[in-house]
């Protein structure tokens, strides 16, 4: 069927004529004149450069949404035209275009992850490494990656050993700090039944399924393998161009980054305008983000559910009431995954809401625009701090982050601060070895709770409901600050809690968290591991003995040649994880350069670093300096004491530390001089909008997400009154966006006063980016309904049948006789007497006889 479909729509493209693509343009007339022209043609329709002033059907869009929801692909998102006013230097766009004035798609949402080596497809161009079960690998086989798993990576919940120098909530913020840096969804599309395949029931490589085989049967596995999706293809790349007839090599498979690449917050606010508006306030004059309004944690918020309910999150199994606790809903999609992450989201929640509140106080006369936009700039600040000046030292080392990162030297507008796709799929995943089995819950002397004891992490997946019905936040912060993170060791990568009761609430059964890492860096075509040591400037390993200068256990070094044969084939996952960790840090050599190397250019390339002299005052920069994780616990969880450094193991109480000695952020030099900023008065607040002061007398309006505004952007203060009147706001239909679609093909998109909102037919359902629509596996509501309807009628048929049979004194002759008669008539005969017969017949349908026995031993004739 797929092979079929690509060679018609392929022929669709070639016999395209010159009206099939009409312009009022007449150089559109002649775009067909030669094979060269269509090709570009057909590229430049995949990559959203071409589009004409008119689109009747056929034309440029129509085909690109054809294929888009053909192939399940992304649409790239196309460069923007970027604002040069002060509110345009002052605040970040929330999908972080325009960061960069020259590119302003560079660390943009819904892009691709950049490439620092280049893809390695078995067909160079799509299928992944591992895809053909005869491909060499320098002369071998790549090994299964659950066979990698079984015999390398995986140990069990007793084997492994408390890490000495950091606490478990280093691992919380790797986690929740790469939340904030990129997602890639899965391939979905909306027809999958087009390609004849779901990726949940089958073990057979074909289009957007990879599944993991499994060599013996387990008991957590799905008829021999696991589910996996590919990630979702860039439209444009990989076998797409296949269907446009196009040639493929010059355009591998790539993968899109659905976040903003910055350190931003966006797992606060959002990565797209949807979602920001969805997590605001806006009734409120202080800035304030939504908050719960059904349960509180001893007075302070919890964040808000998800307005889809009933959300799938799963409940209490031992709660006698039918009360259900759905997920969380936050700026980043993940946060549910498990109840320590969904607890950080909760204390930036109330952060943002502590410190809009707080500047409000101080500058009565900001907007509530004005007040969130400062928040969100000061925790995007603190985001950044935490993570370059605390986390990122402590997990590559001090040396490394020297060497690759060294001092800030201010912005470099050369500097692509781009998710790369090896950071994202391997690197990076560096942290999924210092998760402990154990999450545990701790009371006020820092021991154990009576009441909340400590927790399987398979207990604690998609559980909000622990969070509100057991004790709140500060048992699980207790926890994370109190107990150590895992040890990273050779002979100790993962724990079966993850490679064994992993879940994953779109596939049923248990997942494996190191055979997804793995599978997922052949899906994405990542080179091998020495080339990315080559990459960084590291000696290739060539042989067994060159593997003992960076892996110090001998016995795993047997088993990773036993199963790789040759050190070039190794994943670069593996190869980074299992590298001897460098001094006082908890990645080897090879990880450490990529990791330092990306922070240095999220850090370099973003124009709204805190660093950088244009986004704060010096004085805010050195107030913002003196703010850390622990302080933020103090303010948002009632705590009383805290480790200086939050990611520190330290034991209670000698090594904590009252929260009255851990600096806190002064605002008061936030404070703006009311006398300055308002000589004229101020102006007219506008619905749907607000202004910012560019100086005392410069303001500039502007409407909030999903508005555009007309009418005169800047005024100017003029004696004492402004120079025109206020614009005012109307409302984008963001469905008709055809360059940048808000919604995955796969979806529908509706539009909604100031916003929009993605919908799936039934039986499908949005995934996690909330602009995608993936089969739930569920028959759709239409067919459940006809299912019962038709079982209540096929069950009140036998049930009259039964009356008439056994309880009935009417008798009905048949016409005909049933021996030997025509059978093209319709005849109904009963002997209700006896109770002993029944035939049907239907007009031109050769019947055969089927003898039924009934429970008081009479027989049913039926014709069939």
């Amino acid at each position: 069927m797929a092979k079929v479909l690509i060679v018609n729509v392929a022929f669709l493209f070639r016999s395209l004529d010159t009206d099939d693509l009409s312009s009022t343009k007449p150089e559109n007339k002649t775009i067909f004149k030669n094979e060269e022209n269509r090709k570009h043609m057909m590229q430049a329709i995949m990559n959203g450069a071409y589009k004409p002033s008119s689109h009747p059907v056929g034309t440029a869009p129509d085909i690109l949404n054809i294929i888009v929801n053909i192939t399940g692909c992304i649409p790239q998102y196309k460069a923007p035209t970027c604002a040069k006013n002060c509110l345009a230097s002052k605040y970040r766009q929330i999908n972080g275009a325009c960061n960069n004035r020259k590119h302003p798609t560079w660390g943009a949402s819904n892009t691709i992850l950049t490439r620092w080596l280049p893809s390695q497809y078995e067909d160079g161009m799509n299928e992944p490494k591992g895809w053909n079960p005869d491909f060499l690998y320098s002369s071998f086989l790549l090994p299964p990656v659950k066979v990698v798993t079984k015999k390398i990576i995986n140990a069990s919940n007793k084997d492994f050993h408390d890490d000495g120098l950091y606490s478990h909530i280093i691992v919380e913020w790797g986690q929740y700090i790469s939340h904030d840096m990129a997602f890639t969804p899965q391939s979905i599309t909306k027809w999958p039944t087009m390609w004849g395949v779901d990726c949940r029931s089958t073990c057979d490589n074909q289009k957007s399924c990879y599944p993991i085989k499994i060599p013996t049967k387990e008991s957590f596995s799905q008829n021999g393998c696991i589910p996996f999706y590919r990630s979702t293809a860039a439209c444009g790349t990989g076998d797409q161009n296949v269907i446009l007839g196009i040639p493929s090599a010059e355009n591998p498979r790539e993968q899109v980054n659905t976040l903003t690449s910055f350190i931003d917050a966006s797992t606060v606010y959002g990565s797209t305008a949807a979602v920001e508006k969805k997590v605001r306030n806006f009734s409120s004059e202080e800035g304030l983000l939504r908050v719960n309004t059904q349960y509180f944690d001893h007075g302070r918020d919890y964040m808000p559910f998800v307005d889809d309910t009933p959300s799938l999150c799963l409940q209490d199994p031992h709660s006698a009431s039918k009360e259900r606790i759905e997920c969380f809903f936050a700026g980043e999609s993940r946060s549910n995954e498990v109840i320590s992450l969904a607890a950080i989201h909760t204390l930036w929640v109330r952060e943002h809401n502590r410190l809009a509140k707080a500047l409000k106080n101080l500058n009565p006369h900001w907007t509530s625009e004005t007040t969130y936009l400062e928040a969100r700039k000061i925790v995007a600040a603190l985001h950044q701090i935490i993570t370059v000046r605390d986390y990122i030292p402590k997990i590559v080392g001090s040396s490394a982050f020297h060497q690759y990162m060294g001092n800030y030297q201010g912005y470099d507008e050369n500097a692509d601060p781009s998710i790369s796709n090896v950071f994202s799929t391997a690197a990076f995943r560096f942290g999924h070895a210092t998760i402990p089995p154990i999450l545990h819950r701790l009371d006020s002397q820092y021991r154990d709770h009576p009441l909340y004891p400590k927790l399987l992490l398979n207990e604690v997946f998609f559980r909000p409901w622990r969070i509100i019905k057991e004790g709140g936040l500060v048992p699980l912060i207790r926890g994370l600050l109190g107990k150590p993170a895992k040890l990273p060791t050779q002979k100790e990568l993962m724990n079966e809690e993850l490679t064994e009761k992993l879940l994953v609430l779109s596939i049923n059964g248990s997942m494996d968290l190191a055979s997804l890492d793995l599978q997922r860096g052949r899906d994405h075509g990542l080179p091998g591991y020495n080339d990315w040591r080559e990459y960084c400037k590291l000696p290739r390993l060539d042989t067994s003995a060159d593997m003992t200068m960076v892996i110090s256990d001998a016995k795993i070094i047997s088993r990773i040649m036993e199963l790789y044969e040759h050190p070039n084939n190794i994943d670069v996952w593996l190869g980074g994880l299992i590298e001897d960790l460098l001094p006082d840090s908890r990645t080897g050599p090879l990880f450490a350069c990529l990791i330092t190397k990306q922070m240095k250019a999220l850090r370099d390339g973003d124009r709204f670093w805190f660093e950088n002299p244009m986004v704060f005052t010096e004085t805010q920069r050195k107030e913002l300096e003196r703010h850390s994780l622990s302080r933020v616990i103090c303010d948002n969880t009632g705590l009383s004491h805290v480790p200086p450094d939050a990611f520190l193991t330290g034991k209670y109480p000698d090594e904590f530390v009252s929260c009255d000695s851990v600096p806190s952020l002064d605002l008061k030099v936030w404070k703006e001089d009311i006398e300055q900023s308002t000589s004229c008065g101020l102006p007219m607040k506008i619905e749907n909008g607000a202004f910012v002061f560019c100086s005392e007398a410069v303001l500039i309006y502007f409407c909030y997400s999903g508005y555009y505004l007309e009418g005169h952007e800047e005024l100017v203060c003029q004696g004492n009154h402004w120079n025109t009147k206020p614009p005012f706001c109307s409302d984008i239909d963001e469905c008709l966006d055809e360059v940048n679609p808000p919604c995955h093909s796969s979806a529908t998109c509706k539009n909604t006063q100031g916003s929009y909102e993605c919908t799936c037919t039934d039986p499908y359902q949005l995934t996690e980016d909330k602009r995608t629509c993936i089969d739930s596996g569920r028959l759709p509501h239409a067919a459940i309904v006809s299912i019962v309807v038709g079982a209540i009628l096929l069950a009140s048929w036998a049930a009259l049948c039964w009356i008439l049979v056994c309880r009935g004194e009417l008798l009905f002759k048949p016409n005909k006789s049933n021996s030997g008669e025509d059978l093209t008539e319709s005849s109904l005969q009963m002997n209700c007497s006896k109770c002993h017969r029944i035939s049907l017949s239907f007009p031109s349908i050769p019947l055969e006889p089927i003898h039924k026995e009934t429970n008081n031993g009479h027989h049913i004739l039926l014709h069939v």
